[in-house]
């Protein structure tokens, strides 16, 4: 009997016969109940975050011809290749296919060998990396709200220089909490609350731009992005680069994709709603990224800051700053959640595999929760590894708190095995399409361009980090 029928059988021993159908899916598993509006949620919530805010920052080093033109090739090659592997979710047949739970699953079983590690490696890695970056960003946010309160009851006389470590183990608190939430799903609330906040500070960021650019009464900025001047001709070149770096790590969410796509109900298929799910998402965030991007620019030109917000300084209303900040940091502990999942979900399998015995690892305690008809399930296993992760995670964000950089590299190199390589080369396995047809050589062409991106993107962001490094201090950075 294979696991799937087992999963079934199992089941339907505890349920009536005739309510085996509904309360379970094809595979054993509780019946799905993700719909378009869910999944676009967790889409927005992931491709949505602090990144919008230097996007003014990569549009200025472009400029307003290369700048939107980059975005928008980005959106749609993200569109597209997120399209071929929404039909890798099932293997061999879209509706009655073996479904593949995350990613690297779906690697594993249409393309196999050494490809499944290195798309497990790079895809862990690249998680782990942003989850560093939020914690970045996160911090910088909280600290924008308490210098600006600090700037206005001193009258503008105190600099107000603080230290960002108490602000990210505060973060790390809040995820160490959260994080105990068991699995993907069951997070719904928790993305659609993000996607709200993420529309939130982009909308105030927009807005000052719109109000900054009224007030002058002039559109700023150049056709070719910052001149020969303001920096060198070098830098020119590096910022450049990294500019497309920061665009191409704004549309990074195809990593999370399959298990978005494991918590949508059927019928319909899954891939035709999550199809739905990325059209829309995509438009949603494409059209955010070029009014931000645009308007931002349009107010500072060649001295658009790294973070938009940042960059109307202390202005009044400064109470409306704490708005988009306070909306930031609450993005932000929804985005770490929807990409740290995948990361404990396969430690924890692989955990009960290696050791099914192991009554740390597989015993669930049942704790009533008050209001709640259901008991919260804690496992010793889970508190312990999840906590071990979060706090690694901070600690590496108080020692390297211009990992903004590094992440950066991570997105770059992330963009096309993640993003590109591995759907492309599934979607050419699954249709069986033949080799040195007209579709084969697009599609590899496709593949090859990206490659190529990707590597000068991820060469301007080194040099980046390597101009970091000279003025670096562990521990000891203050804003």
């Amino acid at each position: 009997m294979g696991d799937n029928q087992r999963q079934v059988f199992d089941v339907s021993m505890a349920i009536p016969s005739h309510n085996v159908s509904e309360c379970v899916d094809d595979d054993g598993r509780l019946k799905r109940t993700g719909t378009i509006c869910t999944a676009s949620a967790h889409i927005i919530t992931a491709v949505i975050g602090s990144g919008v805010l230097s996007l003014a920052w990569a549009i200025a080093q472009l400029g307003w011809i290369a700048g939107p033109a980059v975005m928008l090739l980005f959106s749609f090659v993200t569109y597209y290749t997120s399209s071929l592997l929404t039909d890798c979710y099932r293997t061999s047949d879209p509706v009655s296919g073996k479904r593949n739970y995350t990613y690297t699953d779906a690697v594993r079983s249409i393309l196999g060998g050494y490809k499944v590690k290195a798309c497990g490696l790079i895809q862990y890695l690249n998680l782990f990396g942003i989850s560093i970056g939020y914690t970045i960003a996160a911090s910088i946010s909280m600290m924008a709200i308490k210098r600006s309160n600090c700037f206005h009851e001193s009258g503008g006389k105190n600099p107000c220089h603080m230290s960002s470590n108490p602000y990210m183990i505060m973060f790390g608190v809040s995820e160490i909490l959260l994080s105990q939430i068991p699995d993907f799903d069951q997070i719904w609330w928790l993305s659609i609350v993000a996607a709200v906040m993420s529309f939130t500070y982009s909308g105030i960021g927009l807005g000052l731009g719109i109000a900054k650019v009224a007030a002058t009464g002039t559109f700023k900025g150049s056709l070719t992005g910052i001149s020969i001047g303001t920096v060198t001709q070098a830098q020119k070149i590096w910022r450049s680069l990294q500019a497309i770096g920061d665009i191409a790590f704004a549309y990074s969410f195809s990593v999370i994709l399959i298990e978005i796509q494991d918590t949508v109900k059927s019928p319909p298929e899954e891939a035709k709603t999550m199809k739905k799910a990325t059209k829309l998402s995509i438009a949603v965030t494409t059209a955010f990224y070029m009014l931000c991007g645009s308007m931002g620019y349009a107010s500072f030109g060649d001295f658009a800051p790294g973070n938009l917000l940042t960059g109307f300084g202390f202005f009044n209303p400064f109470w409306l700053l704490d708005i988009a900040n306070a909306a930031i940091i609450i993005h932000l502990v929804g985005a770490y959640q929807v990409f740290c999942q995948p990361i404990f979900a396969f430690i924890e399998k692989w955990a009960t595999q290696r050791w099914p015995e192991s009554y740390f690892i597989t015993k669930e305690f049942k704790i009533p929760v008050p209001g709640y008809r259901h008991p919260y399930k804690l496992n010793m296993f889970r508190l312990v590894w999840r906590t071990g992760f979060v706090m690694l995670t901070t600690v590496i964000s108080m020692l390297l708190p211009f990992f903004n950089d590094v992440v950066g590299i991570l997105g770059a190199l992330g963009f096309w095995p993640l993003t590109v390589y591995f759907p492309v080369e599934m979607y050419i396995q699954q249709k069986k399409i033949s080799k040195w047809s007209s579709r084969w050589i697009c599609l590899k062409m496709l593949s090859m361009a990206c490659l190529m991106i990707s590597i000068v993107a991820g060469a301007g962001s080194i040099v980046g980090v390597i101009l970091d490094l000279k003025v670096y201090k562990p521990f000891k950075t203050t804003y």
